[in-house]
């Protein structure tokens, strides 16, 4: 699901939270919560090229200290402003309340009523590691265990020290919310999860599983009932 050495691996290379989650591990995968005080940028109105302010996007995505493990502010700097969150047209015959993953650009969409969608950026698998199919969410999950498969502590033996699974926290790389992805019953070992590194959204990183900046995450995560179908377009 997330990062290793070699930037991703395959299906087994994804996360359970109630069996043991699994991930492939990258140095980025540790999300240190790196995103510094957004004040600090001097943002001011300065206007998107996607026509969202600097510092409304510092808005949208500031810290979330409500949460469990408090949530930094994201460095927008970091982010391409397409890939800010907001309201689209989105022409469809999927019912409101759809997930639709779009990997080759880089989105994942809610559907809305009158023909609109939530658009979230990603990140998503990397070449090879892409999918595509009708899932749904099977299980939802807040600051999951993470636990790294077999595949990965042979590839990876330093991440050996995580075979009885890493509780959650910012440092977890499964981040603060969890979609689980399932198909007639069986969990497909992917899911939609939140990510602290603003860098990756734009990205093919991982091993087929979809990233959404922490903010967004919970956003959708608040919004999406288990049973919710998810589409995975082709890449």
């Amino acid at each position: 699901m997330i990062w290793d050495s070699g930037r991703a691996g395959a299906g087994a290379g994804h996360e359970d939270a109630s069996r043991g989650a699994s991930g492939l591990l990258h140095r980025r995968s540790f999300l240190l919560g790196s995103a510094a005080g957004l004040g600090a940028l001097g943002l001011g109105g300065c206007a998107t090229s996607d026509g969202m302010s600097l510092a409304e996007a510092s808005a949208l995505y500031g810290p979330v200290p409500t949460e469990k493990f408090p949530i930094p502010a994201v460095d927008v700097s970091k982010v391409d402003p397409k890939y800010y969150r907001r309201t689209v047209r989105y022409d469809t015959k999927e019912a409101p309340g759809t997930i639709v993953v779009d990997p080759k650009n880089y989105y994942v969409y809610r559907i809305e009523e009158g023909g609109t969608a939530t658009r979230y950026g990603a990140n998503v698998g990397r070449d090879g590691f892409r999918w595509s199919g009708d899932a749904y969410v099977g299980r939802k999950s807040e600051w999951a265990t993470w636990t790294p498969p077999k595949e990965m502590i042979r590839r990876q033996p330093e991440t050996a020290k995580y075979a009885r699974g890493m509780p959650g926290g910012l440092d977890n790389p499964l981040g603060a919310r969890t979609l689980h992805l399932y198909q007639n019953g069986a969990y497909t070992l992917y899911t939609i999860y939140a990510s602290s590194d603003a860098e990756s959204i734009g990205s093919g990183i991982t091993s087929g599983c979809v990233g959404l900046l922490s903010q967004d995450m919970i956003h959708l995560y608040d919004r999406t009932p288990v049973k919710t179908k998810v589409v995975v377009l082709p890449a």
